[in-house]
């Protein structure tokens, strides 16, 4: 919030400075929040003293920054939000109207009720939509809500959850910014970090992945297109469309799809969707596109060397498939 920008601003506090025992409280707090985002993906419990909770969060920010990992800093954004929509859940309706105005939304609080709901705000459609896009449930599809005059009628909990999306991208776009060279007791932290992100980085990518979704049957083409991705690789333009239509094919949603391409500094999130969208089969000729052949692959330098299953397969989707029949089959059975 602004008036917490300026609380920071009085503080006064210089980067050159935070090596000062006066300051260690403050660091230990900003390294726990980046801490528990990478362990849980979402901030806990706040520190009781404002001194310290309030600008360990630009520090925190700052550290994550410093890391230039662009999946450490969406899981960093991703836990942060979560934890303001949790806490939003126990504010009054006149706060959440506040921090909601913050973000330019046209909110507006009301007491309406519609059957069994009873709706505690009404939010301009194209608030709604800007934040309800990349949520995964049918609830949040604009035709399944109730509209009035431009405006969708929605509960505290649900204005709360699309703050959440709000504010993530608020933060993501902070920790868009170069850092300079900080000193090196900060940097020892900040590589301590970096080290235990890099332990639980494979976790997360499974975490990340939607549920249906088995990465371990990825042929070894798509797994290391996949892997690319997730760390913020560029890949060919052909490899792009590898990745895409395969994902799409194995059931991964247009959203997550998208989603996954967040990670790159030339990321255009209209673009992203069109041409996703357009690969899915949601635009142009309506035709859903596979992944090409494997002797394609190999000639556009994607194939990273061949194990058993591909040595039997012409196609990534027929190597999914042998896969994961093969994973099935080595799951023993329950008995009845």
């Amino acid at each position: 919030m602004p008036e917490a920008a300026e609380y920071v601003k009085t503080l006064d506090i210089n980067v050159d400075e935070l090596s000062s025992p006066e300051y260690e409280s403050i660091l230990d707090r900003a390294g726990k929040r980046i801490e528990e985002a990478i362990l849980s993906n979402v901030v806990g419990e706040p520190s009781p003293n404002d001194d310290i909770e309030i600008p360990s969060f630009p520090i925190a920010v700052m550290m994550v920054a410093a890391t230039n990992d662009p999946l450490l800093k969406r899981r960093y954004a991703l836990a942060e939000a979560k934890r303001v929509s949790n806490l939003l859940k126990d504010e009054s309706k006149e706060k959440v109207r506040e921090i909601s105005s913050n973000f330019n939304w046209k909110i507006r609080l009301i007491e309406t009720s519609v059957g069994s709901l009873t709706y505690d705000f009404a939010l301009h459609f194209t608030d709604f939509l800007k934040n309800a896009t990349g949520i995964q449930d049918k609830q949040w599809k604009l035709v399944n809500r109730l509209v009035l005059n431009g405006e969708v009628y929605l509960t505290k909990t649900e204005v709360s959850r699309l703050l959440e999306e709000e504010v993530r991208r608020y933060i993501e776009g902070k920790l868009n910014i170069k850092v300079g060279l900080l000193p090196q007791d900060i940097m020892d932290r900040v590589d301590l970090l970096q080290r235990l992100f890099m332990e639980k980085r494979g976790k997360i990518r499974l975490e990340e992945l939607p549920k249906g979704i088995s990465i371990i049957a990825f042929p070894p083409c798509i797994k290391a297109l996949y892997d690319a991705i997730s760390s913020g690789r560029h890949i060919s333009h052909v490899g792009r469309f590898a990745l895409t239509s395969f994902l799409i094919n194995a059931g991964m949603t247009v959203e997550n799809v998208v989603d996954l391409f967040r990670s790159l500094s030339d990321f255009d999130e209209r673009m992203t969707r069109y041409q996703v969208e357009h690969i899915a089969g949601g635009r142009g000729s309506r035709t859903r596109y596979i992944p090409p052949r494997c002797d394609t692959l190999r000639t556009h330098g994607i194939c990273p060397g061949m194990n058993e299953i591909c040595r039997r397969i012409r196609h990534p989707l027929a190597y999914y498939r042998r896969k994961l029949k093969i994973i099935r089959a080595e799951v023993p059975l329950e008995r009845a």
